[in-house]
């Protein structure tokens, strides 16, 4: 099926794993991607999903345990060091002791005691350089998927203003091999971010990821099986542009960059506002009018064409929901937005409060 694809030295059922599956013939007259390889869609496509999320979760250890936490632990243990020297500093001109250079003395010498962290100290740091790193893997994910989800977008005819060509010459099928593949990552991504919600500890906004993330990946899965997968590319464009920003304001405020964080965090606000609320608005609108007014074939599952009242009218309700909990998150946001106006800089009411035993362990 595809073996040619594959390296030759492979066992047939390993092929699914670690190449896209259903090769077949190009278009006569592509409209995108005229020199990629093409492909159809199937059940064999899990298999290859199965691989991207173990291959995203080594990613996610090796980037969080030998990038992130070992840089986040030198800066804030290095903060805490001169803010401790400084006190000690301080300390020691309030009592008047002072050596031949002019500097504070001490009773053992002119070296200050080095002060030992406390337990509460160090667990503040130890949760601080968790969450930086968990924020650092999304940055890393987000940035390099929504560049090349960006990529996709540009060569495929739909524009955000102007999206009617999603559903003119419905289907869109076969499948270039770039827009397969992005398709196929992003499903994983969200199945793994699943697995990691229910893995770690429960947050304030669980139920509301965990909906959000169901609903993402239905209608990712119908889109792509139902040959939607080019309005499915442009939703997925515009949510990842806005998420690279918040987990970088996160990282900033863990490691104490607390107007660096305000700033970007007021830059994510503009960017959601943007993205979410007039771009996805704009495509919803596109979906319940012109869809139904363009799409010219209906439900014969041979040719690919899975047009139908209740199946289209499904998605669309869908997208209707996802935009909903988007603006009770919005609501969320703009409180935050509220404190950083007023002074008291950008918290997060999303997810990272801490959990009531955390709290009681401090």
């Amino acid at each position: 099926m595809n073996s040619h694809h594959a390296i030759q030295w492979l066992p047939s059922y390993i092929v699914p794993f670690v190449s896209l599956s259903y090769p077949t013939s190009p278009p006569t007259n592509p409209d995108s991607f005229h020199h990629s390889a093409y492909y159809t869609t199937g059940l064999l496509d899990g298999c290859f999903i199965v691989t991207c999320i173990a291959v995203m979760a080594i990613l996610r250890d090796v980037a969080r345990v030998f990038i992130m936490e070992p840089f986040a632990r030198w800066k804030l243990t290095r903060t805490w060091e001169q803010s401790n020297a400084s006190h000690i500093q301080q300390n020691g001109n309030k009592n008047g002791v002072m050596n031949g250079n002019g500097h504070a003395g001490h009773a053992n010498g002119d070296c200050p005691p080095k002060k030992i962290m406390s337990p509460r100290d160090a667990r503040k740091i130890h949760r601080s350089v968790l969450r930086f790193a968990e924020q650092g893997w999304s940055v890393i994910y987000y940035t390099l998927q929504w560049s090349f989800g960006f990529y996709i977008h540009q060569n495929l005819p739909t524009r955000a203003l102007n999206p009617t060509e999603m559903w003119s010459n419905y289907p869109h099928i076969p499948l270039a091999g770039p827009l397969k593949f992005y398709y196929l990552t992003q499903t994983a991504f969200y199945l793994h971010q699943i697995l990691i919600l229910n893995a770690e500890a429960r947050r304030k906004d669980h139920f509301q990821m965990m909906t959000h993330h169901i609903i993402t990946i239905v209608l990712m899965v119908a889109s792509y099986l139902y040959n939607f997968t080019r309005v499915g590319c442009l939703i997925m464009v515009l949510m990842d542009w806005n998420d690279i920003f918040l987990p970088v304001a996160k990282m900033f405020r863990y490691i104490g960059f607390y107007t660096l964080c305000d700033i970007t965090f007021t830059w994510f606000l503009i960017s959601w506002f943007v993205a979410r609320h007039v771009f996805f608005i704009i495509v919803i609108l596109s979906a319940w009018f012109d869809g139904p007014r363009l799409i010219t074939v209906g439900w014969v599952p041979e040719l690919g064409q899975y047009y139908s009242e209740f199946s289209y009218n499904t998605f669309v309700y869908l997208l209707v929901v996802l935009q909903i909990i988007q603006i009770i998150w919005f609501g969320m946001i703009c409180r935050i937005a509220w404190r950083v106006i007023s002074g008291q800089g950008a918290s997060d009411d999303r997810s990272d409060d801490e959990s009531e035993e955390e709290k009681k362990s401090q």
